[in-house]
This record gives C-alpha cells, structure tokens and sequence, in this order.
C-alpha cells in the first residue's frame, strides 16, 4: 500500500474516531460550578449588640436552583425564583420553628446583596447577605 494513501486513511480514522469519543468524553466530565464566597450577619429584635458576622465558600451550580448562601441545619429552602438580576425564595427551619423570606440582588455577575427576615413566635430575626463570586469549582453542591 501506497504510504501516503495509508497516512490519509490513519488520519481520517483518527479524525473520525476523535469526533466520536470526544463528546462522550466531555459529557462524562463532572461540571465545573461557581465558587462563592458568601457573608451572613444575624441581628435579632431586642438584642442588644449584633451578632459577628461569618464568612463561608461554597461551590454552587452555575445553573443554581437554590440561593447561593449556607446551609443551615433542619432548614430548607423552596419557591427559588430568579427574574435578571434579583433572586427571592422561602425558608422553613424547625427546632426553633421559623419561617423567612429571602431575597439578593445581583449588582453584577459576581456579587451581591441582600437579606432573609424570618418570622417565629420568639421573635424576627434579620440575616443581611452579601456575596463574590471567586471563580470556577469542582463538585457544584
């Protein structure tokens, strides 16, 4: 056989065989998220100082169904809306029983503001939330 016809068959059988394994390829890579660095400050009716405020990362999905702020134990959220550049959402936490509505608003792609007032029968109690995105993760939660 011909060397030259032989290269042209190789490098067609490879172009054939890299277009057909690369997607495959790709679709198996775990998706990259977004790396948030959230702040969270707490103030509650009647205390009389205001709580430190605590600062945390986490890696949210870039196509997020959930506010990219912590996770709270014996809490979930639902009803998470995103309309441009403002997100709200609905909060129900038991042991204390509290309900809250959250909402931020996004000044850019890589930051915002904004706040979740709960309600419960000891009381309301404010959270003010700000967040920067730092860039691209591993493992969206």
């Amino acid at each position: 056989m011909n060397t030259s016809l032989l290269r042209g068959v190789l490098a067609a059988a490879l172009t054939f065989l890299t277009s057909a394994l690369l997607p495959a390829i790709a679709a198996d890579a775990p998706a990259k998220g977004d790396k948030w660095e959230t702040t969270s400050q707490m103030s509650m009716e009647g205390m009389p100082m205001a709580m430190p405020a605590n600062t945390m990362t986490r890696c949210v999905a870039k196509n997020q169904t959930e506010p990219p702020t912590e996770n709270r134990p014996n809490c979930t959220n639902g009803q998470y809306k995103r309309d441009g550049n403002k997100a709200t959402w609905e909060t129900t936490c038991t042991n204390p029983d509290m309900k809250g509505v959250g909402a931020i608003t996004y000044s850019d792609a890589s930051t915002y503001t904004g706040t979740i007032k709960f309600t419960s029968s000891d009381g309301n109690m404010t959270i003010k939330l700000s967040g920067r995105k730092l860039g691209d993760c591993d493992k969206p939660q």
